[in-house]
């Protein structure tokens, strides 16, 4: 219970310097982009995460359980270094297609804008935090990722007050990162290679992970697109309001972030004979997680929404409601995907029905966006959610009960 505390604490409070920073620029930005301009940025910025999301390929899922179980620091390095190699490919591709998307999909008076947070959001995806969540240790996070990107993001909170340009941000967001990624290599691998020069042997090393980075891209596409598609069916309020919802759900998704990575190398790490109970309590604290999540999100979301928008626009509580569902459901299936059914090389199971639950969720939501309903688009979300969790509740429940993902048994 000790650990498990430490660990909690560690993954909760460390990230929360980088979360509440972020929450400071929002009145800056609100207030030079007007209510026209919000959806336009915040769907640079879901196009952004969903370009992060494909250069972390299936590192944030396999990841954390190979570093887990790696046998000694030399396995660890070889598994990082591996990480980076295929991550620095993938960006020399994703990059230009989050640069096209975000400026199509934006408003015409706000595409600079729309595309420089599309960049800043993308660059979360070469992040060591994988690494350092299967290692169980918060302070490597705090050092390497949260307390770079809260100092990229305090100094240019001035400079965005003075200039109204978002590159100042993007540009200091990549300076840090770079920084923080060569100085984390110095220290884990120095004498290993992290450029791709053998593009056919990273080619292979892309495609060994193509069955967990289809779960993880399927699973994020229907959480990366309410806003684009709101901002490219609706009109400018009704976009507007659904956009500051979404960052409301996306600043909440940290706490169901926070509270996995602190459970995910405890439930699966070797040697323990307690395995059962504490894939038990993880399970519990998701679940007792996404109820108090959703029910703060519906109850302050729109104050909190014109309070962080600089009253530019607001959410109302039906769009807060949906965004409050799917946080509940997001956070009850997270450990059966995460500490059970990855582990358990229930990879297929996965991705089948991640994959249907995408497809259900994004068609109710351009159907919704074409007639103009933003209310229907984000119950898009909290159906394709919804889905994914009942789907994959007795699957995982079986998983637990046979004891398959336990490190002993050689899953």
């Amino acid at each position: 219970m000790k650990t498990v505390l430490l660990r909690l604490s560690g993954f909760t409070f460390l990230p929360l310097l980088s979360l509440v920073t972020p929450l400071l620029l929002l009145p800056i930005i609100s207030g030079f982009v007007g209510a026209e301009g919000i959806s336009s940025v915040i769907s640079g910025q879901a196009i952004g995460i969903f370009g992060a999301t494909v250069l972390l390929w299936g590192w944030n899922i396999d990841g954390p359980v190979a570093i887990a179980r790696a046998a000694g620091s030399h396995d660890r390095g070889a598994i990082y270094l591996a990480s980076i190699r295929t991550r620095i490919l993938l960006m020399l591709l994703i990059v230009p297609v989050v640069v096209v998307l975000s400026a199509m999909i934006a408003a015409p008076g706000f595409r600079a804008e729309a595309v420089n947070m599309a960049l800043a959001s993308v660059l979360t995806g070469m992040s060591p935090a994988w690494f350092c969540i299967g290692m169980g240790q918060p302070k490597l996070l705090a050092i390497f990722d949260t307390v770079p990107r809260f100092l990229a993001t305090a100094i240019s909170a001035p400079l965005l007050m003075l200039t109204h340009q978002l590159w100042n941000y993007t540009a200091i967001l990549a300076v840090a990162t770079v920084l923080a990624l060569v100085l984390f290599h110095r220290r884990l691998a120095p004498t290993g290679v992290w450029l791709p020069t053998d593009v056919r042997a990273t080619l292979g090393e892309i495609k060994a992970q193509g069955h967990t980075a289809s779960i993880n891209l399927a699973g994020n596409a229907y959480a990366s697109t309410p806003t684009p598609i709101a901002t490219a069916t609706t009109s400018a309020a009704a976009s507007g309001a659904l956009a500051t919802a979404d960052t409301l759900y996306r600043f909440g998704l940290f706490t169901i972030v926070a509270l996995g990575n602190a459970f995910q190398s405890w439930t699966i790490e070797s040697g323990i004979s307690n395995t059962r109970q504490r894939h038990v309590m993880a399970i519990w604290s998701h679940v007792i997680l996404g109820v108090i999540g959703a029910a703060i999100l519906t109850v302050a979301g729109p104050t909190a929404s014109a309070i962080l928008f600089a009253g530019q626009i607001q959410a109302s509580t039906e769009l807060c409601f949906y965004y409050g569902v799917s946080f509940a459901f997001l956070s009850a299936s997270t450990p059966f995907i995460r500490n059970l059914l990855i582990p358990a090389g229930e990879r297929a199971l996965i991705l089948r029905w991640t994959l249907v639950s995408a497809v259900f969720g994004v068609a109710v939501m351009l159907v919704s966006g074409f007639a103009g309903n933003a209310v229907g688009i984000a119950m898009g979300m909290a159906l394709s959610e919804a889905l994914l969790f009942v789907t994959l509740l007795f699957p995982s429940l079986r998983v637990l009960n046979l004891g398959r993902n336990s490190p002993e048994n050689g899953e």
